[in-house]
């Protein structure tokens, strides 16, 4: 199971409190069992909006992309590339 991401707790968290305080305020409940089963419901409340938030997507990499934009050029040798060098200098001077 993937772990639980910063908004996940944030969102879930949020929901359990202001859902428990709301719940206690409209109902007026001030017995042992009301407060458990406003908190129950709380709990699942907050644990559902936590599941349900999106998960951050991976980015998946095609095979080309992964390969870069190097593997499609063709290979020069290092004869030609030291060549290549000397030429370029005799220009330059």
């Amino acid at each position: 199971m993937p772990r639980p991401t910063a908004a996940q707790f944030a969102y879930g968290s949020c929901t359990v409190i202001f859902s428990t305080l709301a719940m206690l305020l409209l109902s007026q409940t001030s017995s042992g069992p009301g407060v458990a089963v406003i908190t129950v419901a709380a709990l699942a409340l907050g644990l559902l909006v936590a599941v349900t938030v999106p998960q951050p997507r991976t980015r998946t990499m095609s095979p080309v992309a992964a390969r870069g934009p190097a593997a499609d050029r063709t290979p020069v040798s290092a004869a030609r590339i030291s060549a290549g060098a000397g030429e370029s200098r005799g220009r330059a001077a």
